[in-house]
């Protein structure tokens, strides 16, 4: 695993990150994430069910994209689906556009469920260090959800210390490239931050990256500066959790055109 140990092993999907740099901007920088836990014996069922309900979209000429993920490791029946970013506006026009295959989701989909989850996720590219211009294609996405401790402090610290390490990162041309978010209206038990890096193949996923994240960042502020940003991760996270991701064609939702 490209581990970036300890506050980062490293879902946003890839195409989250490729909006990046025009999200400042542009003001498109909210993601939503519905994550899906199915029942085993339904797993057929189900995603027969999601593309149904994907043709569904097409034929009312539902315009947003959904990017489909399926979970390599942790519960691996699990789904993730992502959109690309959007503004908080551009939510409400997608929901009325989606009203029309409403029961269409409901009746191939959602009896194959044991449960799902959502919620929003800001993306922040000055936490972030992805490449200009768009990325390279991901097959793998490594996924990792921090949960920090109670009150601003932890928050303030947490983000203060990523966005010196996004600037070492970016100063050095450090060869790993990860994005940031931030989880909006997630329930009680959501994480507060989500980091994802995208990889070609299962080799670059166990490829250890030289540097390491902390000696890049030793590199670039010397080892005084850098151990104390380490501390101040540390210090700020509760707990975490990993997983890994696989992109599926067969399960996304590409509007027309894209």
């Amino acid at each position: 695993m490209n581990t970036i140990t300890p506050w980062v092993a490293l879902s946003f999907a890839l195409s989250c990150a490729a909006g990046a740099q025009a999200a400042d901007k542009s003001g498109s920088t909210i993601v939503r994430d519905y994550t899906d836990i199915v029942v085993p014996a339904d797993q057929q069922a189900y995603e027969t069910g999601v593309k149904n309900f994907n043709q569904c979209l097409h034929q009312h000429g539902f315009k947003y994209t959904w990017k489909a993920w399926i979970h390599e490791t942790g519960n691996t029946y699990a789904y993730s689906y992502v959109t690309d970013p959007l503004s908080w506006e551009a939510f409400d026009a997608m929901s009325a556009a989606g009203k029309a295959c409403d029961q269409a989701l409901r009746a191939a989909v959602n009896p194959h469920l044991k449960s799902e989850t959502s919620a929003f996720f800001e993306m922040m590219p000055a936490l972030s260090h992805m490449p200009k211009g768009k990325p390279p294609t991901s097959a793998y996405i490594e996924v990792t959800y921090f949960k920090l401790k109670p009150g601003h402090e932890a928050t303030e610290a947490f983000t203060a210390a990523a966005k010196k390490i996004a600037a070492a990162a970016e100063k050095s041309n450090w060869a790993v490239n990860y994005m940031i978010g931030a989880v909006r209206e997630g329930a009680g038990d959501a994480p507060d931050f989500i980091l994802v890096i995208p990889a070609k193949s299962w080799a670059e996923i166990g490829k250890e990256p030289d540097p390491s994240v902390w000696k890049m960042v030793e590199n670039v502020y010397g080892k005084d500066s850098g151990q104390a940003i380490r501390k101040s991760v540390n210090d700020a996270v509760q707990n975490e959790s990993e997983h890994v991701d696989s992109y599926s064609a067969e399960l996304t939702y590409m509007a027309s055109g894209q």
